[in-house]
């Protein structure tokens, strides 16, 4: 019987405690740099002319190299939707609801995170400003005034750090080798929304420094608040079990106009997940 005291979903309780507010400090040096840039070394221009004009060749560069492999990065970019890499982590729903429990506290954050900055800074995306004919635009155009930050690039980096410190290695070389794994995985997704066409690489960079941050500042409110503790009670699998059958069915719905593997992936994920909680269920019952 699969329970709280699991000896994974122990683990992951315990790499969570040791999350320091400290573990901030580069993201945050980070931020500081990109914000002193545009406040005082482009003081004398247009915020907005400013931000793109200056990564205006590294975005044609990127795209460029990035869209040579359109299947693979179209594919990759659809891990920052949150329908999708939840979907793909759906069965540590039963085997280590601690994991949920803070992707859930930190998706909320990261959603009022990235509609208040992309509301404040408004920044045109690429198909707003360039001729689309000079670069690639793989799926659907984006061109609102939404590209700053990313909300794709936020949304991996959730999850990424949240994988990142809950299987956390405990010897030093294996943690050296599993960080910079997860950054390098996590960045190459979030490059892809360059690859496609739908923001900037500041865009990126940014929307992947937040992710983390939220995170981090995720993992510790629900160290201390615990609100989603209510996951791991099999009283509430029927939530789950009409959440992810909705899941299927919209992901099923996207195959129609894009028939990605990678939905294959969050199909199947689903459909396991979906098997083991309506067993768990009827055992309980």
């Amino acid at each position: 019987m699969v329970d709280d005291n699991s000896k994974l979903n122990g683990r992951i309780s315990v790499n969570f405690i040791n999350v320091k507010l400290w573990f901030l400090f580069p993201a945050v040096f980070l931020l500081l740099l990109i914000s002193y840039y545009f406040l005082f070394v482009s003081a004398g221009n247009n915020f907005i002319d400013a931000y793109i004009s200056s990564q205006k060749d590294l975005f044609f560069y990127l795209n460029d190299k990035l869209s040579e492999y359109p299947v693979l990065v179209f594919n990759l970019t659809q891990l920052g939707d949150v329908l999708i890499s939840f979907s793909l982590l759906s069965v540590f729903i039963v085997y280590a609801p601690k994991l949920w429990e803070v992707l859930f506290t930190s998706a909320i954050l990261s959603l009022i995170v990235s509609a208040s900055l992309k509301k404040l800074f408004s920044v045109p995306r690429p198909a707003a400003v360039f001729d689309p004919d000079n670069f690639s635009i793989i799926g659907r155009t984006l061109s609102g005034n939404t590209a700053l930050p990313s909300g794709h690039s936020i949304a991996t980096f959730v999850v990424v750090t949240v994988l990142l410190f809950a299987f956390m290695p405990k010897k030093k070389i294996h943690r050296i080798l599993w960080v910079l794994s997860l950054l390098i995985i996590g960045l190459v997704i979030a490059l892809s929304r360059v690859g496609v066409g739908a923001h900037y690489p500041l865009d990126v960079v940014i929307g992947s420094t937040l992710g983390f941050m939220v995170s981090v500042i995720g993992i510790r409110i629900n160290n201390k608040m615990k609100w989603f503790r209510w996951i791991k009670n099999k009283k509430y699998y029927p939530v789950f079990i009409l959440l992810f059958a909705i899941c299927i069915w919209v992901i099923i719905t996207k195959t129609g106009s894009n028939n990605l593997l990678i939905f294959y992936f969050s199909i199947s994920s689903l459909i396991v997940t979906l098997y083991l909680i309506i067993s768990f269920y009827v055992k309980k019952n």
